[in-house]
């Protein structure tokens, strides 16, 4: 692949700083971690982190991994990107997650941060600490480590998550 130094600009405007040393690869279309990746432009950024230009498709209806709840009340379906999963999760009427996840985390409560979408469905979700809140769609969550919840009703609950499924209900 051909690779060129340049200085980031019109794409990369946006970032804080636009004066920053870039890496373009020309080498055309690629296939990174079973995605469609379209040529990038890698911006290298003065604390050594780097930001990346280009299109990446990936799909939660053909997921990278699977991982299923306990007696089969749902799954979690769950693309990988270079910042971290993002995971699909379909809880099914009756799921609670001190019944089904609780054996496979082996924690009391739920250690996952959550940062979340709901499609569809109710979840309840109560704190170590008693707060408690009830979701449904169209609802934005941030949840903290250190929770119980269950599915309120006889609709499935689907829930989009950008933080906290990178370890959820794996099993070791």
């Amino acid at each position: 692949s051909h690779t060129s130094v340049r200085l980031c600009t019109g794409a990369f405007s946006y970032l804080p700083m636009a004066d920053q040393l870039c890496r373009k690869s020309s080498s055309g279309r690629m296939r990174a971690l079973g995605a469609d990746v379209g040529p990038r432009l890698t911006c290298l950024l003065p604390d050594g982190r780097t930001a990346v230009a280009g299109l990446i498709r990936k799909s939660l209806d053909s997921p990278e991994e699977t991982r299923p709840f306990e007696d089969g009340t749902g799954k979690l379906e769950l693309v990988n990107l270079e910042a971290g999963p993002v995971g699909r999760a379909t809880f099914q009427p009756g799921w609670q997650w001190s019944k089904h996840v609780k054996p496979i985390a082996k924690t009391d409560s739920c250690q996952a941060p959550h940062m979340g979408y709901f499609i569809s469905g109710r979840m309840k979700v109560v704190m170590d600490n008693g707060e408690e809140m009830e979701y449904g769609p169209g609802d934005f969550a941030v949840m903290a480590p250190g929770h119980d919840a269950w599915i309120v009703g006889n609709e499935p609950c689907v829930v989009i998550d950008w933080q906290g499924f990178a370890d959820y209900a794996k099993r070791a």
